[in-house]
């Protein structure tokens, strides 16, 4: 069995963050360990609060892990603040130069979902935080699984409509290359908030491909670009190409969706555990 590790926020409603991509790597048959980079005070109804853990503690939980438990993946969710975000980033550089010996080559995937903001609208990330994402984090991982409105904050510049998405992830995989001296950068830009809901995949070696999505009828539907981006690096881990990938955690998202059981009085959880055992339609 697989070790992949979440560097992600907790959610005491389980619809996200950790305690979901925990779920989400069960189900692809990996064992997940997670560091918790802040604590939400959050609900189906939404994020009430949003209490960053210390760096230190993060920086401290990653050592600890790795030295035990290293992974064979990394997702990265919220990060809490810049300072934390700072950690993660030197914890990444110091994973390439064991694993290959020098820095430019790192056989372990590392996937960051950009959760600047919440649905309801709260800022899930400070200035600073958004700062070093753009300026140090994007340059050292592997792939970047944004949705529209993540997209342009972290291009500078909004992205209108679907006929944008493509010359975003291009745009945005341009200026990375930048920073991170011609070293691809993979975008899998979620569209769940297109009709039809399709993803756009733009590989490190610049090619793209729409991923067709359908609307799922359900009000449970939090934490499903959590899911996607979780699913995405569980198949990465399992040897698929990442087209591959791409496909089978779109599925896999859908059927999450499909069989999801509505609890709470506003937007629930998926069933992230689907695969594992069966709920009637």
């Amino acid at each position: 069995m697989q070790t992949v590790l979440t560097i992600a926020g907790f959610d005491p409603s389980s619809g996200a963050g950790v305690t979901a991509d925990l779920m989400v790597f069960a189900a692809h048959g990996l064992f997940g360990t997670a560091c918790i980079t802040a604590l939400t005070v959050q609900s189906t109804l939404g994020v009430r609060a949003t209490h960053p853990v210390s760096a230190e503690i993060v920086a401290e939980t990653l050592e600890c892990l790795d030295a035990d438990l290293p992974p064979a993946g990394i997702k990265i969710g919220i990060l809490g603040n810049g300072s934390n975000a700072l950690r993660i980033c030197d914890y990444i550089d110091k994973l390439r130069v064991k694993d290959s010996g020098t820095v430019g080559s790192f056989q372990v995937p590392v996937v960051l979902d950009p959760v600047l903001k919440a649905t309801s609208g709260r800022e899930l990330l400070d200035p600073e935080g958004v700062a070093v994402v753009r300026e140090r984090l994007l340059p050292a991982v592997d792939w970047v699984t944004p949705n529209r409105e993540e997209l342009g904050v972290l291009l500078g510049e909004a992205v209108v409509g679907r006929d944008d998405v493509p010359e975003a992830c291009r745009a945005l995989q341009r200026l990375v290359a930048r920073m991170a001296k011609g070293r691809g950068l993979g975008v899998f830009a979620t569209g769940g908030d297109l009709e039809p809901p399709d993803d756009f995949l733009l590989t490190p070696d610049e090619e793209g491909v729409w991923v067709l999505g359908e609307r799922v009828a359900t009000r449970s539907t939090h934490g499903t670009g959590c899911a996607l981006s979780s699913a995405f690096l569980s198949r990465l881990v399992l040897g698929d190409a990442p087209w591959e990938a791409a496909a089978a955690a779109k599925e896999y998202v859908a059927g999450a969706l499909r069989r999801a059981v509505w609890i709470g009085a506003g937007r629930g959880p998926m069933n992230h555990l689907w695969r594992l055992y069966k709920v009637v339609d």
